[in-house]
């Protein structure tokens, strides 16, 4: 996984996909985090997990990158019980606690059919599918 060069920028071949396509604040949120949570549990999963985790605090994904947030905090459920035991789903990077206004914007921008009908929660829904199919085509 992820490791930092001599200019602490990461190494780009090792980073998920959607990290490639995303600004380097993020590809260091994301390689920081793991390379410490790899010194400290030295398990791969738990150090992808961990690095999720907190790029989920600073970054929401949209589309097949991730985009800074106009807010820090948890995205959803999971990440607010936290730890290697969360309980709830996650919203696979969609800023489940945003406002509506906000999650309508993205849904927009990722062309979802039908958004000015659903409601919150159907719009996580409908993101987090737009999200997967718009990184699906794009890998």
């Amino acid at each position: 996984m992820p490791k930092t060069t001599k200019s602490g920028a990461p190494k780009k071949s090792e980073l998920p996909s959607t990290l490639l396509k995303s600004k380097k604040k993020a590809q260091r949120t994301f390689t920081k985090t793991y390379d410490s949570a790899m010194d400290e549990y030295n398990d791969t999963k738990r150090a992808h997990r961990v690095a999720f985790a907190a790029l989920k605090h600073s970054f929401e994904k949209v589309g097949d990158h991730w985009e800074p947030k106009d807010k820090r905090g948890p995205s959803d459920e999971r990440a607010k019980s936290g730890g290697p035991d969360a309980k709830g789903k996650s919203a696979e990077g969609v800023d489940a606690n945003a406002s509506k206004k906000h999650l309508l914007d993205v849904a927009r921008r990722l062309d979802v059919k039908g958004r000015s009908d659903m409601k919150k929660k159907e719009l996580v829904t409908a993101i987090k599918k737009a999200n997967r199919k718009k990184t699906a085509r794009n890998r």
